[in-house]
Formats: C-alpha cells, sequence, structure tokens
C-alpha cells in the first residue's frame, strides 16, 4: 500500500441521541466531536439520526401509518368512470 493515501483507521462510538444507543467500533469517519466512553477513553462520536436501537425493524415498534386512507384515495383516482 502507499503511504499517505488511505484513511487513518481508527475505533470511533456511533450514537444514536434518541434512544440511548452507542457502539464502539471502528471506521475512518472523520467528526470534530469526541465523548468518554466506558474504558475512560476518550473516541471521535459519530452521531446517528436511526440505529438498530430505534429501527422499527429491529425494536418491533411499528408506527401505524394512515394505509387505508392512501388506499382509498388511490382507488378514487384511478378507478373506472363508468
Amino acid at each position: 500500500m502507499k503511504k499517505g493515501i488511505h484513511p487513518e483507521y481508527r475505533p470511533v462510538v456511533f450514537q444514536d441521541p434518541s434512544c440511548d444507543f452507542a457502539i464502539l467500533t471502528r471506521s475512518t469517519i472523520k467528526t470534530n466531536e469526541t465523548i468518554q466512553w466506558e474504558d475512560g477513553n476518550t473516541y471521535p462520536l459519530a452521531k446517528l439520526e436511526i440505529s438498530s436501537g430505534s429501527h422499527p425493524f429491529f425494536t418491533g415498534k411499528q408506527k401505524l401509518v394512515d394505509s387505508a386512507g392512501r388506499v382509498e384515495k388511490f382507488k378514487r383516482k384511478y378507478s373506472k368512470k363508468s
């Protein structure tokens, strides 16, 4: 590998503030924020909007969407006019 052309691969904390979920992993993401982790070390922090801690597929909590209203609107719009 050539020296100086690859991004730094380092430990980074990814945090989802909406559900207080955080995971320490390795990444090349660039960030200006830092956080003190459970082991006492300070790591770069990347905030997420959605994670496995808040995604409906993983939590089993689906948000109910007004699908009946959308279906009726579709039927009205594309039904045959006689």
